[in-house]
Order: structure tokens, then sequence, then C-alpha cells
């Protein structure tokens, strides 16, 4: 009736009870592990400042004849089942109260989709678009949270994909949704943060503000939307997350309407940003992101080649500068002047130095990733171009032009096969986009594939290319073959450098490609010259491959400044 847990019986019966002892000893036999009972004697010890009592003896009770012995093995299974079933429970309700109370704040990656323009007002559009994209910056500022870029998700801008879709394609735990409304001076802005696994709403809320409040309707969300992703802003995060690079909501708003056109990334779109930031920086002559603007749009339009890049580079130079003078923990103002520093001063360890302190400011700009990538890939430390660009990728996965950077990369670093199939990927993700047709042409070419490099640069669209220039080179190459089809190239190039501005680089490689080395040296100098940023590309670029024994290119490489 009586046992230990390991099941040994200790009762089987009792015994009698003398009356000098408080303690009986029951007379069954005790197993040989079992310790006999000590026999107390009755009374009160010295030490004791209390009588003890007699032991009282329970009556024997005749234990049941359904009673069974516990075998140790069945003894332990019970144990560890009623473990298990604890554990278990335990474990269950653990999840749905940690998971109900923590599920924002377990997000790692989020994906800010485009603000939706609730009224299709073409005249707001920049406004949806800019606050999208600047609670994208703000919410790069926190540790450990990645952010997408602004490329990647504003392919969605305009469809109905669902949020678990998306979440796959970006590898985002999280999306959060927006509505503008804009109503006269008031502006309504609606959102919703959305998990991506289940399609579940996370949170969401309305905004009120007037436009002249805009400034801090933005810091207020970014407040909200961080703590929903972290529970709790430390200090330094809530100033990151609301830092105000200007107070004055018209300038924020010129600011705003600068960066839509800028984004488009062309160049009537370039020169129609300038005077938006201009007018910005005349609201607030102390704005540090309008300066950067300004500096990006200076550094496209000398990387053109609508331009010459003397015209461009110096105003750009200046841009930066003074947006770094005003705020020097400006990601974006240390990688416009990297990019300066490598494109037109050829300063290569400068511009490394800048490209990092951005990236080291915002890990999550894919853009300072992408141009610290070229940088160091005309250094032909290709390895290291590679693992950057990657990264790029990482924060910008459907970027048109990250992807189109990594095949030149694989390109500059002689992987030809797969330099073409990361075109071709490109490709399929647009076919309009011109630049990645050129990029695939030149792997065809070097690979002597020429009817699919001659398809690849009729692809090429754009102000520089006509319809007439391009026709004449397929008709030559479909008479005379490949080395027509370049001489028809140069001499198109040659006939529009009368006109307007070409970059001298284009034609110099022709003419390497033509074997015509004299020729394309007296090129080669005017890009020199006139700091074609083509140029600090000369030491990995493959079409100047036929020159590379000749002393004059070693001599032009060291005046560039690139390893030998």
């Amino acid at each position: 009736m009586f046992c230990r847990a390991d099941g040994t019986r200790l009762v089987s019966h009792s015994g009698s009870v003398s009356g000098d002892a408080g303690t009986m000893r029951f007379g069954s036999s005790h197993a040989s592990s079992e310790v006999d009972t000590s026999i107390l004697p009755h009374g009160t010890d010295a030490e004791m400042n209390r009588p003890t009592a007699p032991t009282t003896v329970l009556a024997s009770i005749q234990a049941s004849s359904m009673t069974r012995e516990l075998t140790q093995s069945k003894q332990r299974k019970l144990v560890v089942a009623i473990a298990f079933l604890v554990f278990i429970g335990i474990g269950v309700s653990g999840y749905f109260y940690f998971s109900r109370k923590n599920n924002a704040a377990s997000i790692q990656s989020i994906a800010v989709m485009p603000f939706i323009n609730e009224r299709g007002n073409a005249d707001v559009e920049y406004l949806s678009d800019g606050m999208t994209e600047t609670l994208m910056s703000s919410l790069s500022g926190l540790p450990n949270l990645n952010v997408k870029a602004r490329s990647s998700v504003f392919r969605y801008k305009g469809t109905n994909t669902n949020s678990q879709t998306i979440g796959k394609e970006l590898n985002v735990q999280a999306i959060l949704n927006g509505r503008v409304v804009q109503r006269g001076d008031d502006v309504v802005l609606y959102l919703e943060l959305v998990d991506t696994q289940t399609g579940n709403r996370i949170w969401g809320d309305q905004y009120n503000k007037k436009l002249a409040n805009l400034v801090s309707l933005q810091n207020e969300i970014a407040v909200d939307v961080s703590q929903k992703l972290r529970n709790k802003l430390s200090g330094p995060e809530e100033q990151r997350v609301t830092k105000n690079y200007t107070a004055n909501s018209e300038a924020y708003q010129l600011y705003l309407k600068g960066r839509f056109y800028w984004n488009k990334r062309t160049f009537d779109d370039f020169n129609r940003a300038i005077p938006y930031f201009q007018q910005a920086i005349e609201k607030d002559p102390n704005y540090a992101l309008a300066y950067s603007g300004l500096a990006d749009c200076y550094t496209l339009l000398a990387v053109s080649g609508v331009v010459p890049p003397k015209d461009m580079m110096l105003q750009a130079r200046a841009a930066a500068t003074r947006s770094l003078a005003l705020d020097d923990g400006l990601a974006e103002g240390h990688a416009s002047l990297g990019e300066i520093l490598s494109y037109y001063d050829w300063d290569f360890v400068g511009a490394e130095r800048e490209f990092r302190r951005s990236i080291g400011l915002n890990p999550n700009y894919a853009t300072a990733h992408q141009w610290l990538a070229e940088q160091i890939s005309s250094l032909r430390r290709h390895d290291e171009a590679l693992a950057e660009i990657r990264r790029a990728l990482e924060l910008d996965p459907l970027s048109l032009i990250v992807n189109r950077v990594y095949g030149d990369m694989l390109l500059n670093a002689r992987r030809y096969d797969e330099a073409i199939a990361q075109y071709r990927k490109t490709v399929e993700m647009d076919p309009n986009f011109p630049s990645t047709h050129n990029g695939l042409g030149r792997a065809y070419e070097i690979k002597g594939m020429y009817d699919q490099a001659v398809a690849e640069y009729m692809a090429v669209t754009g102000p520089n290319v006509s319809s007439v220039e391009r026709l004449a080179r397929q008709e030559a190459y479909t008479k005379s073959g490949w080395k027509a089809f370049l001489q028809v190239g140069v001499r198109n190039l040659l006939e529009r450098s009368k006109q307007r501005y070409v970059r001298p680089y284009t034609i110099g490689s022709f003419y390497a490609r033509l074997g015509q080395k004299d020729e394309a040296f007296v090129w080669l100098e005017k890009a020199y010259q006139d700091r074609d940023y083509q140029m600090t590309e000369i030491g990995v670029r493959p079409e100047l491959d036929p020159l590379r024994s000749d002393p004059r290119f070693s001599d032009l490489v060291r005046r560039v400044g690139l390893p030998q």
C-alpha cells in the first residue's frame, strides 16, 4: 500500500509499538538499498526548548487486492509522459502568447511599398512617392533591419501583387502598405503593416495633417512604424529615424519633387529635377539633402555621355562638398562625393574612403554598395567587387542598374559565360533597358558570337542612337560581316560628334576593336583630357585587350592612376 517512487514496497504490515520508542521499527524486511529507520528515545533533548511527543502509530490497513506494485520501468515512463505533456503545454501556451505579443518585434526585413496616390492626381504623385522614399530612409537608420531599396519596391507600383508573393520575391518578413489622400491643404495617410508569411495584418493606423505640417507627419509615421518593428526605440535609434534635414515644409516638398524627377533617371528628367533642388535650397540654405540631390543630378549628367563631363562635375563637387559641410553624417552626401572623386578626380583611395563611410552610416544604401563595387572592380579587385555588388543585390534585388552592373563586374573578371547569364536575367526583367543589351552585346562579341552580338546591339535604343544609324550597321553586317559592322559604327559616331558631344572613349574603343591602334590612342588621349569616366575602367575592359601590349597603353594606365 505504501511504496517508494521506484516501486519498492515500504510497508507490508505493521509491528508492535514499544513504549520506550517514539518511532517504531516495522517488521518487514527492507530492500537492500534501504536504510533502517533509527529509533529515537522518548523525551526532550537538552538543546530543545520544548518537549517532543510520542509518534502516533497508525493502525495497520490491509491493502486492497486491486492495488498492484508499479515496476520501476513503468513508473519512469509515467513520469516522462507527464513531464512531456507539461512541457508541450507550456511551449504551446508560450508560443501563442509571445507570437501575439512580439509578432512585429521579430521582424528583421521589410519592404515599404509605393504609397498609393488614392485619387490618381498626377500633381501630387511626387508626394506619395516622396513619402515612401523618406520613410525608407528613416527605417534604414535602425540597426539589424534590412530595408529593401527604392528601385526594387517601385517595380510593384501600380500592380496588384499580393503580400505573400512580394515577400517571397523580395525575401522580406513584412511589407508596409500606404494610401495618400490630399484634400486641399489636408493630407490623410492610411498605413498597414502586413505579415508576408500569412498575409495577416499586424498593425494599421490613419494620420491626418495639414500640408504645412508634412515634416512632423513624416516624423510621427517613422516613430510609429519603428516602434511596431522594435517594440521600443532606444534614444539614438529614435534620433536617427526622426532626424529632420529641414523644418521648412515648402523646402521639403520641393525636395520631394526634385527626387521624383531624379528617380526617372533620364537626361531630361535630371534637368527637370535641378530647379526643384535649387528652389529647396533657396527656401532653406542649410538643407543638406537638397545639396546632395543637386550633386547627384550633376554627376549623372556628367556620365550620361550627352554633355562634356567638365561642365557638370565642378558643379557636382561644389554641391556635394556643401552637403557634407552642413551634415557630415549624411550617407548620400558621402556617396555622391565618392562618385566625383572616382569618376572625375581619379582619386581612387579617396573615393573608396567616401563609399565606405557612406555604407558605415547607412548599410542599407544599395547605391553606395553598387558604386563601391564599380570602383574596386576597376582596380582589378574582382572578388571584392563581386561580393559588394551581391550585397547591393540583396538590398535591391529588382534594380535593373544593379543587376546590369553585376553583369559588368563578371565581364571585367573575364567570367564571360556567367556575365551572359546575368545580362540575360536582367533583360528578362525589362527588355527595354538599353544598357543591358549593350553589355550583353559586348559579352557575345568577346566570345566571337557575332550574330548574337549584332542582335543585342540593334536592340539598344535611346537619344544617342538613331534608327537610320542602326539600320546602316545591320545592313553592313549582313553584306560584309563583323568588321564592316564596326566600321559603319565608328563612321556614325564621327558624324554625330560634329553636331553634339560624343564620348571620345567610345570612338577609341571602336578603333581598338578594329585593330587600328594609332587612331585608338588618339581618341583615348582625348578621353583622358576630357576626364571621361570610362577611362577609370581601361585596366579591365576586355575590348581594349588588343592595345595592352603597346607601351602607350601602359603609360595611359599609369597616368589615370590604375594598377598595371
